[in-house]
């Protein structure tokens, strides 16, 4: 397996208290896969990818256990300067808002040639070169003209294409995407999660899509994992959870994209608020929005549960899985 996340944990300590972020996720991706990792905002899903990257802002932050195997080794045990060596070259990152991840004083050439001055010692001459090609590969048009212009030269599809650009100059292994599709229309949305999608099957390289639209996934994603108040509560093949989730929040966030066939309806909505990380709720964290609680749910914390019954391996942290999937 390229990547493996063992039962990661991570807090921060602020002064109003203790900041539980992540509360023991796992979960793993080959090479030449795409996993999705869906969620509300605050579920920890971005944190859990800066810990992978090393990128974690420590102090507040805080890993406070689990293991993160890349290619069989554990980054947590690495020298930062290794750590350092790993980013760019094997494992690299999309973020979500491209015009504050570019610096705006230099070119985009400048910046895209500067992974291979760094890594693979060229010239700025050949350098500039790659960096033109990068920019053909994400169909950037005239690229040989627009290497020489800055970050706030470009559309914000554009600007995420050259994010996109920067993350395969050294063909990594694995790249996550956090968010890219935001604040980007739909139908550049549509251009940009294709050209990812083409590119993973190019390189053959590892996927981990951050993102909490389950429409932009669809037809991008192998598998799919749930995210709530810093847990995984659902993994499963990407066409199993559409079919039939397993879990009630992932129904409820299938229930709540607006479909065609339901001109007219109200569109539903989970009932209530994510809840506050530094005082979850005792047993499972859904149990106050969750149309199913019961009492047990309301004291035991749900394991991951293996959903039986199915073709393909399936996972859901509900007391009363079947019955979410049968309802």
């Amino acid at each position: 397996m390229l990547l493996e996340v063992r039962d990661l944990q991570v807090e921060f300590r602020t002064r109003d208290g203790v900041v539980k972020a992540v509360n023991g996720v796992s979960y793993g991706v080959d090479a030449g896969e795409t996993l999705a990792v869906l969620g509300e905002s605050g579920s920890g899903k971005s944190v859990t990818a800066q810990a992978v990257m090393g990128i974690l802002d420590m102090p507040p932050g805080r890993i406070t256990g689990g293991e993160i195997l890349f290619q069989g080794r554990d980054l947590l045990k690495l020298r930062e300067d290794e750590r350092r060596r790993l980013r760019g070259a094997e494992m690299a990152m999309i973020f979500q808002d491209a015009l504050s991840s570019l610096n705006p004083v230099l070119t985009v050439g400048d910046q895209l040639g500067e992974m291979f001055v760094v890594h693979r010692g060229m010239s700025r001459k050949d350098a500039r070169a790659k960096a033109v090609e990068l920019m053909d590969r994400v169909r950037i048009p005239a690229a040989k003209e627009r290497v020489k212009q800055y970050p706030h030269q470009f559309s914000g599809g554009m600007r995420q294409r050259i994010m996109i650009a920067m993350a395969l100059a050294l063909e990594p292994a694995l790249i996550i995407a956090d968010e890219p599709t935001t604040a980007l229309d739909v139908t550049v949305q549509a251009q940009v999660m294709d050209l990812l999608a083409e590119l993973r099957r190019e390189y053959r390289m590892g996927l981990v899509l951050i993102t909490h639209d389950l429409g932009v996934v669809a037809d991008v994603a192998d598998r799919i994992a749930v995210m709530y108040a810093g847990r995984i509560v659902e993994s499963a093949p990407v066409h199993d959870i559409y079919k039939a989730p397993a879990h009630p929040y992932t129904k409820g966030l299938l229930e709540s994209i607006p479909r065609l066939d339901h001109k007219g309806r109200e569109l539903y909505a989970i009932k209530g608020l994510p809840p506050n990380l530094m005082n979850i709720p005792r047993g499972c964290a859904f149990h106050p929005r969750c149309p199913l609680a019961q009492d047990l749910c309301r004291t035991d914390v749900p394991p991951l549960y293996e959903v039986t019954g199915t073709d393909t391996t399936r996972h859901s942290a509900c007391h009363f899985w079947r019955e979410c999937l049968h309802g």
